[in-house]
């Protein structure tokens, strides 16, 4: 079911499967920045990430000496949520645990995911509750698609990824099947703040990268309309697009976590950077999408 929030400003649709942001439009001209789904290409929008980010190997993972098996990005991307508040400007959904979850994911959990208008921006809030009497394991993150061109204004190899701040990203090497090699590299930048958009860029699938800015603008000299977003809790961006194409979106996407190291089969209480919550625990996130 699709619900939608609204100001003076902007308007955005969301899904409840997945609790999937699906349109994002300015009220002045009517224009659609979100990716709308293309099969050609991909038929997403802006996945929510839980409770991991990336691939595991093999689909699977242990946790107690016990062996589970959990999809790409995690189940709640493609969960059904229930709404459980909204208000003219903002809106909020729930997923919490069940059988069918405690048989991927051996914690018992609530999630909620609030959308709040603000100007020309979309706040995503993601908070996790343990209900568990364990610690629990977990990762967050955001994967939005953005039409490239911005309102049909130019071409994809227009536009740029520009960094908020001047700084030296580390690309992680990743394998031909986009596992972790544990190794990372230096990505260019230009004069460390941009990166020029090509369709290349991922034919080799996904870039990850470390050590960037916490902000970044989708941009071209040849469209006044721009994408800002803002992640200042997450460690890592990812780019993405379907591979050896031209399809015309790119995917920013904010992460605390990676996918799994190439061959390994993860130990949950081992893998890298995961988060932690005690019994009873409460964790939040944001990442900001704003739309000129």
């Amino acid at each position: 079911m699709l619900y939608t929030v609204e100001n003076a400003k902007i308007t955005a649709t969301i899904d409840t499967l997945g609790a999937e942001l699906v349109s994002v439009k300015t009220k002045a001209d009517d224009c659609e920045y979100l990716w709308q789904g293309d099969k050609q290409y991909w038929t997403g929008h802006a996945y929510n990430l839980f409770p991991i980010c990336g691939r595991l190997t093999d689909n699977k993972y242990t946790y107690k000496g016990k062996t589970y098996e959990m999809n790409l990005h995690g189940f709640a991307r493609k969960s059904e949520y229930e709404m459980v508040e909204k208000t003219e400007n903002t809106v909020t959904f729930h997923l919490g645990y069940s059988e069918k979850t405690l048989a991927m994911y051996p914690f018992k959990f609530d999630l909620k995911i609030t959308y709040i208008l603000d100007k020309t921006s979309v706040i995503t809030k993601m908070e996790v509750y343990n209900c568990d009497e364990k610690e629990m394991i977990f990762a967050v993150g955001g994967h939005p698609g953005f039409n490239v061109p911005l309102g049909k204004e130019g071409k994809f190899e227009d536009y740029s990824i520009s960094f908020d701040e001047k700084c030296s990203p580390e690309k992680l090497v990743m394998s031909d099947t986009c596992y972790y090699l544990n190794k990372r590299e230096p990505f260019a930048v230009r004069c460390g703040r941009s990166l020029k958009l090509t369709h290349d860029l991922f034919d080799n699938d996904a870039i990850f990268l470390a050590e960037t800015a916490k902000g970044v603008t989708l941009k071209s000299s040849s469209s006044k309309k721009s994408v800002h977003l803002d992640f200042p809790k997450m460690n890592y961006l990812g780019l993405w697009h379907a591979p050896k194409t031209e399809a015309p979106y790119v995917c920013i996407e904010p992460w605390v976590s990676i996918p799994a190291d190439d061959g390994v089969i993860d130990d949950l209480e081992t893998k890298r950077d995961m988060l932690r919550l005690e019994p009873g625990g409460k964790y939040e996130n944001t990442f900001t999408i704003t739309v000129k």
